[in-house]
């Protein structure tokens, strides 16, 4: 095999290996876009929202949001679903939500100064209780995840670059490595009205972690973390907020999260 052949198949191989990489700069050129991400930030908290709510979410006209959100389904971070006349879109999956999550960690700080009573209220409930896809985040998610370490539901399988990691220390995704289902855990689950054999045959894990951006600590996600969180809305424990993503607690839930789970929420 001469030398011309051979470099033919070295370029070969290179736009066949260019095929199969992620487009990073497509993602990046999709979410550069304020009122892209805006809106990508609505969709995190898993619901399908109509066109309207994105577009005011975004501060942008229903047809402009309309363009961005195709832009966003062709690239497969969002889907459209009709309901009779409407169209609601939502997040394409879990992954687009964890990546969102992940890239908040890493931005910096909105510049924009907080001047309003509303977006003050808005911020503060985001950062104390709200939903990140499917599963609960923000200091609520957070205390959670502590408490089921506290008690032994969960534990942390620790790398070896977490060995010497501080409780202080910001959390970074691979600084654990895993977290673990024990089996008190698996009782206790199951006691609160949780199918943990059925978690099990989901196609994700039963126990992920996501690095909470207002916390910088973990918590809960997977297949634990989805039916948690949905156990909580069936029992009354949460509610929807206004705003997309924030969730609050009710009054019930207050009582209850303290009694079960020995959580004290400050109001």
């Amino acid at each position: 095999m001469d030398e011309a052949t051979d470099k033919a198949e070295d370029r070969a191989a290179d736009r066949t290996a260019d095929k199969t990489e992620p487009e990073l700069a497509r993602a990046a050129r999709l979410l550069a876009s304020p009122s892209r991400a805006r809106m990508l930030k609505a969709l995190s908290d898993g619901r399908p929202l109509a066109v309207t709510v994105l577009a005011a979410e975004a501060g942008v006209s229903v047809p402009t949001a309309s363009v961005h959100l195709t832009h966003l389904a062709e690239a497969g971070l969002v889907r459209a679903e009709h309901s009779g006349r409407h169209r609601y879109f939502r997040l394409a999956g879990p992954d687009v939500a964890a990546a969102l999550e992940a890239l908040a960690i890493i931005a910096p700080p909105d510049p924009t100064p907080v001047t309003t009573l509303r977006a003050h209220s808005r911020h503060n409930a985001l950062r104390r209780s709200r939903t990140c896809y499917d599963h609960l985040a923000g200091s609520l998610g957070v205390a959670l995840m502590d408490t089921f370490l506290d008690q032994e539901l969960l534990r942390r399988e620790k790398n070896g670059s977490a060995s010497g990691s501080r409780p202080d220390q910001l959390a970074s995704y691979g600084r654990e490595s895993a977290y673990l289902l024990t089996p008190r855990g698996t009782e206790r689950f199951t006691g609160f009205g949780i199918d943990v054999d059925a978690l099990a045959r989901e196609r994700r894990p039963v126990v992920r972690y996501c690095v909470d951006w207002s916390e910088r600590r973990h918590h809960l996600a997977g297949a634990l973390g989805a039916a948690l969180a949905a156990r909580f809305f069936d029992l009354g424990w949460l509610r929807y907020g206004v705003s997309p993503r924030v969730v609050h607690l009710t009054d019930v839930g207050k009582g209850a999260v303290r009694d079960v789970f020995a959580i004290e929420i400050a109001d």
